[in-house]
């Protein structure tokens, strides 16, 4: 097990996450229109989970950001629904207990947000992240819920936090 450390999001961490999310989305062949890589906020995350009832975690690891997961209210959905936002672990994040640790970090503050269930979006192919959701008590669901945009995305979940 690497030592790692998960925190907030600071500015400094901008270009790092950003490169991340370009990196692996890829990686799982979720770099066209309808993913999240196109996604305004991937350029300044530090700003765009600034905001009430959202905040965005890195993982760290000897100074260096490995990955990062948030949470925030479910673009076009009901208020007491939140999505787990822009997850997504370098190679070198994988396998370490970075994702359990990042899943409960969110899900944690979701709850004291006052949000009463989860939603996530994801992509057939990356299996070992829809292992972790199922793990965390996710369950699937047949189709998308609220507006995020994400029109490429085949896989959603849910939870009651």
């Amino acid at each position: 097990m690497s030592d790692f450390s998960i925190r907030p999001i600071e500015p400094r961490d901008n270009a790092a996450v950003a490169a991340i999310i370009r990196t692996v989305m890829p990686e799982f062949g979720a770099d066209g229109p309808g993913f999240a890589i196109h996604d305004s906020e991937v350029d300044d995350m530090h700003a765009s989970y600034a905001r009430l009832r959202s905040v965005y975690f890195v993982v760290e690891r000897d100074g260096t950001v490995i990955g990062g997961g948030g949470v925030a209210a479910l673009e076009g959905g009901a208020a007491d629904v939140c999505e787990l936002r822009k997850m997504y672990f370098l190679p070198e994040a994988r396998g370490i207990g970075a994702g359990a640790s990042m899943m409960q970090r969110c899900l944690d503050a979701a709850r004291s947000f006052g949000f009463k269930r989860c939603y996530l979006e994801t992509l057939t192919g990356m299996d070992a992240a829809q292992m972790l959701y199922r793990k965390h008590g996710f369950v699937p669901l047949d189709a998308p819920m609220g507006g995020t945009g994400h029109f490429s995305c085949n896989r959603f979940f849910i939870r009651d936090l």
